[in-house]
């Protein structure tokens, strides 16, 4: 985790001075370990240096090639520094050192644009190419590490977060109308828009030149969807998927230091840590040592993972740090959505701010988390339609026969037709019943009811207008959900806010599940090895049953923490249904507002009530004017 800024001037007007040191100095938390800046006429990067592996000592940024013509900042690390490294050399590169980002800039020097074919991991990165006197940057295959730019036809203004982007003086900061419709109604379109009509995000898995002839934005990679993992027997899968995890946790525990880990007492957490401590144990983990952290929810009922966590710890024989999560009063919200200039994330995330401390206390540099899991391990029973339209009839039955002993004949029936024969159905079938089950939705929760008529207007030009902006084609129908992941413009934001989280601790969260190999095997492998009669991540089970305790294999619950939620929000009543609705009556109403809260109170429509009052909270913590008296969230105003 490291931090990266840029300004770079295409109309030949040299740079303010002290302007890229102003930027850097706002992402202090990002470079315990320095802050450069390399500045020549009408170009100047800065980078905020956090070193967490070994050959990160040896790194120097801003990062020069030998004759001056390549300048490089980055933020992150490689998956494949040991196969870059060797393919490099074997082209004749000179390596000065062992640092990812030598790597990163002599891919470039080797292969141009084309890099990105060479390259894997976390990274976000600006190369400024001298002599063509184009900016060349990118940001990695799922979005780990955060971009953000503004281009204004002139300059092109970077930086990790947003705020020090908006701090140059002469950037508008206009609200992003858009965006807001969209946070308030908890519905999510946009994947590189922010909260500020000027700046915006480098998409995931996408690069950017800028040059004399303007910007362009283009696509680097995309999952393959005519890949197929066909094994005759499951224990192939498991095997496969064996090695698959063992080798994305190593490749993710590289660090000098002891690496952390998140054990909440899922599957996917447990996992992580269980594999770690197994490649610990063999001498492949790459860190000196693996150390356990969790969230102890002692009086939360349903959050409460105690006994799963202590399972894994008592099959290790290893202890792990217990936290009590943290529970920030509202003011912290405000304050953090005004000092970042950006949404101030939800209270569930906010939690784990002891637990980081703990961890940076404790000499980690490097986290790892089950992050990842419920994206490409849940599956479906869309293996029905799987099975049969590629005449699949042996796995169709054992599917089948799985379900009927779990859940008996009639729902196994039931099943077979709705998530097999449907999906079968000519065109005019399937498009009648959606259209019910579009009713049957909009009856149970009657649109974003709570929003004003501009605004909900706005939001349904979003809806139109973002319909059209994916272009992938599943060659296998239970690719569908997986590409829905894949895109989500929610995923987006949710793991920009997690990246803040650690970077504000000096830490770098890292999670072996968003691994490219580890996507790409999820699209290549059919519903049916994740989803398997009742046992979901059905081959992460199966395959890893020798290294989990027997606790999380048999497993069937998930905690819930809406509690985080409801902590702030049954005190925010007055708030919500009264004060905002007065001052904001662009947004929304207070004959909405007040239903929705009432929805909320009432635990109807679960979860979307939650979701969207923090959202018009947190909106109001950004957007409302500094020295609004209102708004001091003390007692009488919620």
């Amino acid at each position: 985790m490291s931090g990266i800024a840029a300004i770079i001037r295409f109309d030949g007007a040299p740079i303010e001075r002290g302007l890229i040191e102003q930027m850097t100095n706002a992402m202090l938390y990002r470079g315990l370990d320095g802050i450069n800046h390399w500045v020549r006429d009408s170009v100047a990067l800065g980078q905020c240096m956090l070193r967490t592996t070994l050959e990160s000592l040896e790194e120097t940024q801003p990062l020069c090639h030998e004759d001056q013509s390549l300048v490089l900042v980055m933020d992150g690390h490689l998956d494949n520094w040991e196969e870059l490294r060797s393919e490099l050399l074997s082209r004749g590169a000179k390596l000065r050192s062992r640092a990812d980002a030598e790597l990163v800039l002599k891919a470039y020097e080797a292969w141009g644009k084309e890099c990105l074919a060479h390259i894997d991991g976390d990274f976000a990165f600006v190369i400024w190419d001298q002599r063509r006197r184009e900016a060349f940057c990118a940001r990695d295959h799922m979005g780990n590490k955060p971009f953000h730019y503004l281009w204004d036809g002139r300059r092109l203004i970077v930086a990790s977060d947003l705020h020090p982007i908006l701090m140059v003086q002469s950037v508008s900061q206009t609200p992003n109308k858009g965006m807001i419709a969209e946070f308030l109604a908890e519905e999510w379109y946009s994947r590189d828009e922010t909260m500020w009509r000027e700046v915006m995000r480098l998409v995931p898995a996408h690069h950017m030149s800028v040059g004399g002839d303007g910007l362009r934005i283009e696509r680097y990679w995309s999952p393959p969807l005519d890949v197929t993992i066909r094994y005759k027997r499951d224990e192939e899968y498991f095997e496969h998927y064996r090695e698959l995890f063992a080798d994305c946790v190593r490749r993710a525990s590289r660090s000098h230091l002891p690496v952390a880990c998140e054990v909440s007492g899922g599957r996917d957490s447990s996992a992580v840590f269980c594999m770690a401590e197994h490649l610990r144990k063999a001498g492949r983990l790459l860190a000196p040592a693996i150390k356990g952290y969790t969230l102890a929810f002692e009086e939360d009922g349903d959050a409460n993972e105690n006994a799963y966590m202590r399972a894994v710890r008592d099959h290790l024989a290893v202890s792990i740090h217990e936290t009590v999560p943290t529970r920030r009063v509202l003011s912290w919200f405000k304050d953090q959505a005004q000092q970042e200039q950006d949404f101030p994330g939800f209270p569930n995330a906010a939690m784990f701010a002891d637990m980081r401390e703990a961890m940076a206390a404790r000499g980690s540099r490097v986290v790892l988390n089950g992050e990842g899991g419920d994206e490409w391990l849940e599956g479906s029973r869309l293996y029905y339609a799987e099975e049969l339209a590629g005449g699949e009839w042996r796995p169709l039955y054992d599917s089948f026969r799985a379900d009927v002993a779990k859940f008996g004949f009639g729902q196994s029936i039931y099943w077979l037709v709705r998530h097999g024969l449907f999906h079968l159905a000519p065109e005019p079938i399937k498009n009648v019943t959606r259209g019910l089950l579009r009713l049957s939705r909009a009856r149970l929760q009657n649109g974003p009811y709570w929003l004003s008529n501009k605004m909900f207007d706005t939001l349904v030009e979003r809806r139109s207008m973002m319909a059209q902006s994916y272009t992938d084609r599943p060659s296998r129908i239970g690719q569908l959900a997986l590409l829905q992941h894949l895109n989500s413009a929610f995923n987006v934001q949710i793991k920009e806010r997690f990246e803040r989280t650690g970077s504000q601790f000096g830490l770098e969260l890292r999670a072996p599940m968003h691994r490219r190999k580890y996507v790409e095997w999820a699209f290549g492998t059919p519903e049916r090895v994740r989803q398997r009669g009742g046992l979901s991540k059905y081959v992460h089970i199966q395959a890893l049953a020798g290294l989990l305790p027997a606790a999380i294999i048999h497993r069937d619950n998930k905690a819930d923490f809406s509690f985080m939620f409801r902590y702030q929000l049954d005190r925010m009543s007055k708030l919500l249904v009264e004060i905002i609705p007065q001052e904001q009556g662009d947004w929304i109403t207070a004959e909405g507002m007040a239903r929705l809260y009432q929805a909320y109170r009432e635990r109807s429509l679960v979860g979307v009530p939650m979701w969207a009052l923090w959202g018009v909270f947190a909106c109001y913590c950004l957007l409302c004017e500094k020295d609004n008296s209102s708004f001091n969230l003390n007692e009488d105003h919620v």
